[in-house]
């Protein structure tokens, strides 16, 4: 029996296990995680870590004895299957049932895969966990030269970038008629294909994949619904997650692509929060919109809320998105939403590798896209904060700094 078991030893699991500390909180803590590692940052797995300019010492959140000595305690290399609120307890994969007086469903989500033949052959890869990365990076080692990436988000980018470091010859495809097509606007799209292609990435949108091909268990090449073979000795697939929520949702919680939570992250069930990647929320950066954002900040922002809430000091979830892409030498940084956008204009020029677009929905700006522009980024989110209704061709000058907009 723990006080507050934590579901995911991930940046929301271990925020959450940290900030309950932080606040007063001084019951018993168990934090049950499916991986054997205790926790460490995801982003790093498809940029420093995969390019081997982090060891995995210096992507670990916090040291063993850290965790030690805020007497958190890990179950490790364990599953939720199954919760049962009214008995507060849950089982994980090895029949063992623990129980809780408060849950903290952390899990984030699995990595969407391929459904097509040959999904399963040796040498298809996911960037998730660092296990996955271990395998890709072990491939490239044996001698692996030709890598097709499917998917152009950020995930199938940065891979991508990673890999022409190693001297692979990379092919990209995206279903959808640009890169970032889910996320950003065609002006960063635009830019981000031609920086690829200028790094020698093979990149291709409006494909289809109709199967990965293979001999003896080995992935050899994709095949396009056009015919097209193309030879691969690895394949990446990075076309998104599935928020890992089943067993709470089997447990009666409201939700369908996520568990639902209030301001506050309690899901519908008593004394059950959920936070980051699997969370289905009402934001006010979405117009109230229920979504889930896939990000460390939104991961750490919910776990400092739940742990809030939890130690009697309720303070609801409001917190300005933001999220960040390193790809060869461009650092993108975004803050806000650019969901529902109705307008673009770009700030600076794309040409000199250093510019922000600026999404606008009536006229109010709402998010912007910075590459290798911090002061933008930084300043921007006043902006958006505020709700603040600019003219474009003051937003456009780069005489004027945001914050003077502000």
């Amino acid at each position: 029996m723990a006080d507050v078991i934590i579901v995911g030893a991930g940046h929301g699991g271990a925020q959450a296990a940290i900030a309950l500390r932080q606040n007063g909180f001084a019951g018993t803590i168990t934090v049950i995680g499916r991986e054997p590692d205790l926790p460490y940052e995801r982003p790093p797995l498809s940029k420093e870590y995969l390019a081997r300019d982090k060891s995995f010492e210096r992507i670990t959140i916090r040291p063993a004895a850290f965790w030690a000595d805020k007497a958190i305690t890990f179950a490790l290399n364990r599953e939720v299957v199954a919760v049962d609120p009214a008995a507060h307890t849950v089982t994980t994969d090895d029949g063992a049932t623990h129980g809780y007086g408060t849950l903290i469903w952390a899990t984030g989500g699995d990595a969407r895969r391929l459904t097509l033949p040959g999904h399963d052959l040796a040498g298809v890869h996911a960037v998730r966990t660092r296990a996955d990365a271990d395998r890709l990076m072990a491939e490239l080692d044996a001698g692996a030269r030709r890598a097709v990436v499917i998917g152009g988000g950020y995930i199938g980018l940065e891979a991508a970038a990673v890999l022409t470091k190693f001297g692979v010859a990379v092919t990209l495809l995206e279903a959808l008629p640009r890169v970032l097509a889910r996320v950003a606007g065609e002006a960063l799209s635009t830019f981000y294909e031609a920086e690829h292609r200028a790094h020698g990435v093979d990149l291709r949108t409006d494909v289809a994949v109709a199967a990965i091909e293979g001999a003896h268990g080995q992935v050899t090449g994709v095949r396009l619904a056009s015919g097209d073979v193309l030879p691969a000795d690895l394949v990446i697939v990075g076309i998104g997650i599935i928020p890992a929520t089943a067993p709470l949702i089997a447990a009666g919680a409201s939700g369908g692509n996520g568990v639902e939570v209030d301001d506050l992250c309690r899901t519908s069930l008593p004394d059950i929060y959920a936070i980051g990647d699997c969370a289905a929320h009402a934001n006010a950066f979405a117009d109230g919109a229920l979504i889930r954002l896939e990000s460390v900040q939104n991961a750490n922002d919910q776990a400092t809320t739940a742990a809030r809430a939890i130690t009697g000091n309720p303070v609801p979830y409001k917190a300005v998105p933001w999220f960040w892409s390193n790809q060869y030498d461009l650092r993108l940084q975004t803050v806000g939403l650019s969901i529902g956008h109705d307008a673009t204009v770009t700030r600076g020029d794309p040409a000199t590798r250093a510019f922000s677009v600026i999404y606008l929905k009536q006229g109010r700006v709402i998010a912007l896209d910075c590459v290798n522009a911090v002061k933008d980024y930084v300043q921007g989110k006043k902006l958006i904060e505020n709700g603040s209704i600019i003219a474009p061709n003051r937003l456009i000058d780069t005489h004027i700094p945001l914050k003077d907009l502000a």
